[in-house]
């Protein structure tokens, strides 16, 4: 039960809140928010720069991780061009979900439902999934510059007085953002290094109170303990319905409502639906996990081609919008957006929708089951 607090990805979060936490406490975050902010005229040109940004980079990069460091610095936005940050965190953790979709390496799934291939003798290229992940994310950042900009919630935010930070010594602002940018290459040549990403967090959240960038006490001060909890605690639950079975049970219990011959594009229907509800309340990696060898099984016994069934479980079991404990990202900013369990389904669901509807017309031309 207590497991999930030595979580590799809680540890990557008390570092990166430390990293973050330095950006803002020297001043940094500010500066950059002025750079952007005197690109992007108006909330919504702002929320697709964001979008973009974060979506290609989560496509080579871990999604958390991405988020992680790209947080701060929106927040830095936020305060300098008086936008709510409630209105820009939110797309920014859901773009750094959709473009995990991008390539082979952008989330763990991605990898799950490729070991599964290789079993049986095929395998997905390294942007396989980009053929249904890239329109997803284009019509999601659509989605949010035309419509879904209204659905999202707007919090008065927590720091929103400007603080004065022309005491700030040149170098320890500097020496931040150096830090971060070292911390994020670290991150990108992870498999390079052999070193993981929550290591490498922690190495550059230690570098910066050893130079004095931050004291300890600031250190200790950027953690949220919040998310901390609410991220283990939730672990605790995933894992629950893993081993005492539940989830499976909900996934065989869903698909025998089939019938011994369901219709292909009906399976594909209930599979990524099935997915879409179980990750937003197990992580990712582990609805994935859980779905993967069923859809192989199913698949073989129909005689459909494994790679549409695998492909609806990967895509599906990114969805994770609409709910706070959906994906690590989304637990990141519910302190910092000062968020609901209700805001999340808001803005979530109709992204399922849209991502649904995408899904739908690609999977069956793209991936047919008897070709």
């Amino acid at each position: 039960a207590f497991s999930g607090f030595i979580d590799s990805n809680v540890i990557l979060f008390v570092a990166m809140f430390i990293v973050g936490g330095a950006l803002f406490e020297t001043g940094m975050a500010n500066k950059i928010g002025g750079v952007v902010t005197h690109f992007a005229k108006s909330e919504r040109q702002l929320i697709i720069a964001i979008m973009v940004i974060v979506g290609l980079m989560s496509g080579v990069l871990s999604n958390t991780g991405t988020a992680a460091v790209l947080i701060p610095v929106v927040i830095g936005i936020a305060a300098k061009s008086g936008y709510s940050r409630s209105k820009l965190l939110m797309p920014l953790v859901f773009a750094a979900a959709m473009g995990g979709n991008l390539s082979l390496i952008g989330a763990p799934g991605n990898l799950i439902a490729q070991s599964a291939m290789q079993e049986i003798g095929k395998s997905f290229g390294f942007f396989e999934y980009t053929k249904i992940g890239l329109p997803i994310l284009i019509t999601g950042i659509l989605f949010f510059a035309l419509i879904g900009y209204k659905l999202l919630p707007d919090t008065d935010s927590v720091y929103g007085e400007q603080k004065d930070y022309s005491d700030v010594p040149k170098w320890k602002q500097w020496l931040s953002l150096i830090i971060l940018i070292l911390t994020l290459i670290g991150m990108i040549f992870e498999e390079k290094i052999g070193i993981k990403l929550c290591v490498v967090g922690c190495i550059g959240a230690l570098l910066l109170v050893v130079t004095g960038v931050i004291s300890e006490k600031q250190a200790l001060k950027s953690i949220d303990l919040k998310t901390i909890f609410l991220f283990g605690g939730t672990l605790s639950l995933a894992s629950a319905l893993q081993k005492s079975g539940a989830g499976e049970l909900l996934a065989n219990k869903v698909i025998s409502f089939l019938g011994d011959n369901p219709s292909p594009y009906l399976l594909t229907f209930v599979v990524f639906i099935l997915c879409c509800v179980l990750t937003n309340f197990m992580s990712n990696t582990a609805t994935t996990a859980l779905m993967v060898p069923i859809c192989l099984s199913i698949s073989e016994a129909i005689g459909a081609d494994p790679s549409a069934v695998l492909m609806a479980c990967v895509i599906g079991g990114s969805c994770a919008y609409a709910t706070p404990i959906g994906m690590p990202a989304n637990t990141m900013v519910i302190g910092a957006g000062g968020y609901t369990f209700k805001d999340y389904a808001k803005s979530g669901i109709p992204l399922i929708i849209v991502s649904t509807i995408v899904s739908m017309i690609l999977l069956p031309i793209l991936y047919p089951f008897f070709p």
